[in-house]
């Protein structure tokens, strides 16, 4: 299972840190993804990272703004948002992929809950 949390209100430039935490096997040997989606739209691709750790992968619109980590040792991965805009607002998810960090939502096979961001203008 997957708990996405650290959602919540925050003003344009403020930031947040999400945590999603796992257990089981849905963690070991998986790449995790972060994906949201907003009111009316698809859910899109934010960020992912490797197993390791050594490899990430973020998408334009949020790169140099958001940062993806993990600590396995406490099966936690970490989405540090800063600088953020209004147009982030969005119910977060966290998925596991055992191919790897993909931007593909089908090669998630383990989703989390998500957890809202609200940022005001």
């Amino acid at each position: 299972q997957l708990q996405a949390s650290g959602g919540g209100l925050v003003q344009a430039g403020g930031s947040l840190r999400l945590s999603c935490a796992a257990s089981g096997r849905t963690f070991s040997s998986r790449a995790i993804g972060w994906f949201r989606q907003a009111p009316g739209k698809e859910r899109e691709f934010v960020a992912a990272i490797t197993w390791s750790g050594s490899s990430t992968v973020y998408a334009d619109s949020v790169k140099g703004r958001f940062t993806i980590s993990r600590d396995n040792a406490k099966s936690t991965v970490y989405l540090q948002m800063n600088s953020l805009k209004p147009e982030d607002t969005a119910v977060y998810y966290c998925a596991a992929s055992l191919p790897g960090p993909s931007e593909r939502t089908y090669e998630y096979d383990y989703w989390g809950q998500g957890t809202l961001v609200t940022v005001s203008s």
